[in-house]
């Protein structure tokens, strides 16, 4: 009971926590990518046309984001540098596509973007391929 009401915690509890949290939002997003990635044909002209560049090049930024990103952050790859796509994209679905709704239908982004800007402001944890970990 007095370890569950500490606030202290080891070098090895927060690198397993920051593999949870690499694996838990890389493996949950992958599977929006990929759903993106195999259904590319059918939605690249429908998609919306966030920056102005066309809906077929938003669409192909969102899986390189979504679907590369999340395979990069799952490995501990490049861990930092992977979620700057997938932050900018998190907060244009939160902003763009759910008019912000945090408690509402973008509850899932926001989640989302919580989890990558954790990751961004931590880094990977020592349980990665990156040569230079957080902490």
């Amino acid at each position: 009971m007095k370890k569950l009401l500490s606030t202290k915690y080891s070098n090895g509890a927060f690198n397993a926590a920051m593999l949870l949290l690499r694996l838990g939002a890389g493996v949950l997003m992958m599977g929006h990518g990929y759903d993106k990635l195999i259904h590319f044909g059918s939605r690249h002209n429908s998609f919306m046309n966030f920056l102005g560049i066309g809906s077929t090049l938003s669409l192909s930024l969102v899986i390189f984001a979504e679907f590369f990103c999340s395979l990069f952050i799952i490995m501990g790859l490049f861990t930092r540098l992977a979620t700057i796509p997938l932050i900018i994209t998190m907060s244009i679905a939160l902003f763009k596509a759910h008019n912000a709704e945090i408690f509402g239908k973008g509850e899932l982004p926001t989640l989302y973007l919580a989890c990558y800007l954790l990751l961004l402001l931590l880094g990977p944890g020592k349980i990665s391929i990156d040569v230079t970990t957080g902490k």
